[in-house]
C-alpha cells in the first residue's frame, strides 16, 4: 500500500519508550526506592497521575478498520456480541454504539458511482459459480480499472470519491459533560483521571444521560440490568497503571493515549505535517485548536478528540454541539410569551363578548 504506507507512524521506538519511562519514574517514595514502573510507560510511553487529564487523540487517516479496539474492549469488559447478522449496507455490521458496544469502528464508504457506469455483471453458471464467481464478476472490467484508489502513489486516499474512511468511534469523555449534569441520581461522575464514569450501583436506569449526550453515545441496557453504559476510559486499567485496551491494541498507533495537553501537541504536530502534504485536516474536540469545520468550546472541548479529513456530519458527528440544558431559558422565554399571548386573546375576546 504506498499510497498509505509512506504515512508517518506517531508512536514512539520501543526504545525511547523505555527510556522515557525509567527516565520519568517519578520522586521515590519514603523508603528511598523509586516508584514502580508502570505498564503505560511501555505501551503508551507515559506514567499514569491520578490529578492529570488523560483521554484518546484518535488520528483517523492511520485507522485501517481492523476493529482490533471494538474486539478489545469488548473482551476486556465481558461485553456480549452485537448483532452478528448481516446488515447489507454495509461492511460494518455493529452501526452504532450501544449499551453492549462502547468502540465502534464505523466504515464509511466515499466512491463515485460515476466509476462503475457501464460495468454489468456478467451471466455466471450456476454450476460452477463456487469456482468461478471472482473470475467471473472481473471479465468485463476495462484493463486499467483500478477498484481501490487508496492504493496509489498520489495520496488518493484522501480524496472523496475515492475512498473509505474509518473511524473508532467512542465516548467523548467531554470536559463539561452533559450527561453528568442531567443525572438525577449522582451515578455520573468524574474520576481521577478527568475521565465521565457511570457508577452502577447508583445509576437507576432513568435515561436522561442518554437524551443529554449531544454524540448519543450512552445507553440503557433495556434487554440486561436496564442501566446506563458506555466507556469508562478503562478506569480499572487506569488505576492499575495500565494503558486502556482499545489503544493498547491498536496496530497502527491510530488510538493514542495519554494526557490530553500532550496529546494536543502531538495532533498539531499531525494536521501541520498532513497539511503540507495538500490533505485538509483538522481537529475536533479540541477547544478550538485547529477546529475549522467545527466548534466543541461550548463543552469546553472533549478529553478523547479526533484527526479527521471531511465534514463532521460524514463522521456521523454534530458540527456544534452543546447541552440540551443550555436551551432550558430560551424555551422557558418562548413558553412564557405564548402563555402570555393566550391570555392576552382571552381577554380581548371576554372584552368583545362583554361589549356585545
Amino acid at each position: 500500500m504506498e499510497g498509505t504506507g509512506d504515512l508517518p507512524s506517531t508512536a514512539a521506538p520501543r526504545g525511547e519508550i523505555q527510556e522515557r519511562a525509567g527516565a520519568s519514574g517519578g520522586a521515590p517514595d519514603r523508603s528511598g526506592y523509586p516508584p514502580a514502573e508502570q505498564e503505560a510507560e511501555l505501551t503508551a510511553g507515559t506514567r499514569i497521575t491520578p490529578g492529570r487529564a488523560y483521554g484518546f487523540f484518535t488520528d483517523t487517516t492511520l485507522c485501517i478498520g481492523c476493529k482490533a479496539c471494538q474486539v478489545a474492549c469488548k473482551q476486556w469488559n465481558n461485553l456480549p456480541a452485537s448483532d452478528m447478522r448481516l446488515s447489507g449496507d454495509s461492511y460494518d455490521n455493529t452501526r452504532r454504539l450501544s449499551a453492549t458496544t462502547w468502540r465502534h469502528v464505523a466504515f464509511i464508504e466515499q466512491f463515485d458511482e460515476s466509476r462503475f457506469e457501464g460495468l454489468e455483471v456478467p451471466p455466471v453458471d450456476e454450476a460452477k459459480l463456487p469456482r468461478r464467481s471472482a473470475t467471473a464478476l472481473g471479465e468485463n472490467l476495462p484493463a486499467d480499472f483500478e477498484p481501490w484508489g487508496n492504493l496509489t502513489t498520489s495520496e488518493q486516499w484522501a480524496r472523496p470519491g475515492q475512498r473509505w474512511i474509518f473511524m473508532s468511534d467512542v465516548c467523548k469523555h467531554c470536559r463539561d459533560a452533559p450527561c453528568l449534569e442531567a443525572c438525577p441520581t449522582g451515578s455520573i461522575i468524574r474520576t481521577e483521571f478527568d475521565s465521565v464514569y457511570v457508577q452502577q450501583d447508583v445509576c437507576n436506569g432513568c435515561g436522561y444521560c442518554v437524551s443529554a449526550c449531544p454524540f448519543g453515545v450512552v445507553d440503557v441496557d433495556r434487554e440486561g440490568d436496564g442501566k446506563a453504559h458506555k466507556c469508562t476510559l478503562c478506569y480499572d486499567r487506569l488505576k492499575d497503571g495500565m494503558e486502556p485496551a482499545c489503544a493498547k491494541a491498536c496496530p497502527t498507533d491510530s488510538i493514542r493515549f495519554g494526557p490530553v495537553d500532550e496529546l494536543v501537541d502531538l495532533a498539531r504536530e499531525r494536521v501541520a505535517d498532513l497539511r503540507a502534504r495538500g490533505i485538509p485536516a483538522y481537529l475536533y474536540g479540541s477547544n478550538g485548536v485547529l477546529e475549522e469545520e467545527c466548534d466543541t468550546t461550548r463543552l469546553d472541548g472533549l478529553n478523547c478528540f479526533f484527526l479527521l479529513i471531511d465534514r463532521p456530519e460524514v463522521y456521523n458527528l454534530p458540527p456544534v454541539p452543546h447541552r440540551p440544558s443550555s436551551e432550558t431559558g430560551p424555551g422557558l422565554l418562548s413558553v412564557a410569551l405564548a402563555a402570555g399571548g393566550l391570555v392576552a386573546a382571552a381577554m380581548l375576546a371576554f372584552a368583545g363578548a362583554s361589549g356585545e
